[in-house]
């Protein structure tokens, strides 16, 4: 397991998440539940989920983590462009987090692909078939064997 901190798509949500804090920081106090907070959540969202999948077992489940993290991307650039049309950000701040933003999500695209190759190429771990399969599994040649001889009882 790579240490998260390694990879750079978490380093580009980790910056975001700093920019968006700071920005967040002189949102009025009214706003600290609405706008602030879900800012925030998304943010932090991105960066965690990255770090998070990182350590799950398996690139399916890493790549599950990693499209949240792609969902939380688009949801801070509503956020941000809301929070912009309100007057809560200047142009520039707006700016700056959406490049950052944009940044993070190229990145982040870039690793579920990479992940997503690496999971079709590597052998399916396991029996070939589902349980429910069992019943249609093809037979070995013991299998049919065992099958048409009688029990002797001993074991």
């Amino acid at each position: 397991m790579m240490p998260y901190q390694k990879l750079t798509a978490w380093q580009a949500a980790h910056e975001l998440v700093l920019a968006i804090y700071r920005a967040t920081d002189r949102f009025p106090k009214h706003e600290l539940y609405g706008l602030t907070s879900q800012l925030r959540r998304a943010a932090f969202s991105v960066a965690a989920n990255i770090a998070e999948g990182v350590a799950k077992r398996g690139n399916g489940e890493f790549r599950r983590f990693l499209d949240i993290s792609i969902g939380s991307l688009s949801e801070i650039s509503y956020a941000t462009l809301l929070a912009k049309d309100l007057g809560l950000l200047e142009a520039a701040q707006a700016n700056e987090i959406e490049s950052r933003r944009e940044h993070a999500s190229k990145l982040t695209w870039g690793l579920y692909k990479s992940v997503s190759r690496n999971a079709t190429k590597r052998p399916r771990r396991g029996l070939g078939f589902s349980l429910g399969d069992r019943a249609r599994a093809p037979e070995s040649r013991h299998d049919r064997t065992a099958a048409s001889q009688p029990e002797s009882g001993m074991k």
